[in-house]
């Protein structure tokens, strides 16, 4: 890689990938997490708040990146999330696994579950699927590729976010997303 260069998002996201906002956004900013890593869930909130009120200018998405060497509970935690996207509740399992001091253990899961009416059969059968498990290896091996250095990795409009501090900084992302959203909609030069 040329230095100075940023790693890029690889793959581009697809159907697999859980969004929300516009496929058609100016920007896109998608973010490894690791459900148990303390600067994820110190950075979520921030997140949330630079998303609030641009809807319609940034597609959002989440990838898996669960680091079980140091935390036992992450890969866990991100079965759960997708478990109840099976269910069409990937995001409120998200907010839930990442609120502050947010409830990861395996008898939490049975709890965020409960409280979003899931199918708790059909959850936990889903938190044994080799199909999950193979999902989160193969981002795992994406986020590798992308060049990732830790939770939560950002990358705005396909290229790695360096945000240099835990949690991410709102005003620096705020920024970084403006100039992703000014630089997408400049007219071509002839």
């Amino acid at each position: 890689m040329p230095e100075g260069r940023l790693p890029s998002l690889k793959p581009p996201l697809s159907e697999r990938d859980w969004t929300r906002g516009p496929w058609d956004a100016p920007v896109t900013l998608v973010e490894y997490v690791d459900f148990q890593c303390p600067c994820c869930q110190g950075s979520y909130a921030t997140v949330e708040r630079v998303l609030s009120g641009r809807e319609g200018a940034v597609r959002f998405a989440v990838r898996h990146f669960p680091v079980r060497s140091v935390h036992r509970y992450a890969e866990g935690a991100a079965l759960a999330a997708e478990a109840a996207g099976r269910q069409g509740k990937f995001w409120e399992m998200y907010h839930a696994l990442l609120q502050p001091r947010g409830r990861i253990a395996p008898e939490d899961l049975e709890f965020h579950a409960r409280q979003l009416d899931l199918d708790l059969d059909r959850f936990h059968r889903d938190l044994e699927s080799e199909e999950l498990r193979a999902k989160l290896l193969e981002d795992k091996q994406w986020a590798l590729r992308s060049g990732l250095n830790g939770t939560p990795t950002l990358f705005i409009n396909g290229l790695r976010y360096d945000h240099r501090s835990c949690p991410v900084k709102e005003e620096e992302l705020r920024a970084a997303l403006e100039a992703a959203r000014r630089e997408a909609t400049l007219p071509l030069v002839a």
